[in-house]
């Protein structure tokens, strides 16, 4: 079983607080032959449209030593799932999940925020504190 990052839990419950119901945990995506994952999939009823959105959410707490090393992993993961699920599930939208303390200080950075508004890298902002999901950035 893959191993599950520290703010794990913590998302899980920032998403649920938000009507989310988790459906899978980790999410396996086919890649030829071999199989990859994300870390969360999750599906939320939209009652005007009576029609589910999903979400596939992969989740970071940016504990290494460099933040810059931890953001250039996660750029990679990111592009690659999105890749994956344009083939394997177009209508799950992919989210790279981080904590506000390192969205705050670090994702906002210019150059940093550059980098991932070029490759349009959907975040999903959350709370340490509170497990509430405070931003969707699309």
């Amino acid at each position: 079983m893959p191993a599950k990052d520290i703010v794990h839990d913590l998302v899980i419950n920032a998403l649920e607080k938000e009507g989310w119901t988790i459906t899978h945990d980790p999410y396996f995506m086919p890649v030829g032959k071999e199989r990859t994952f994300v870390d969360l999939g999750a599906e939320k009823i939209l009652a005007a449209t009576k029609a589910n959105q999903k979400i596939a959410v992969e989740i970071k707490s940016f504990a290494g030593a460099s933040d810059l090393v931890s953001f250039r992993d996660a750029l990679g993961q990111y592009l690659f799932y999105k890749a994956i699920l344009n083939d394997f599930e177009q209508d799950r939208i992919l989210y790279l999940a981080v904590g506000n303390a390192i969205f705050s200080d670090f994702f906002l950075e210019a150059p940093i925020k550059k980098i991932w508004e070029f490759y349009q890298v959907k975040v999903l902002v959350f709370d340490e504190n509170n497990q509430n999901s405070i931003k969707w950035i699309q």
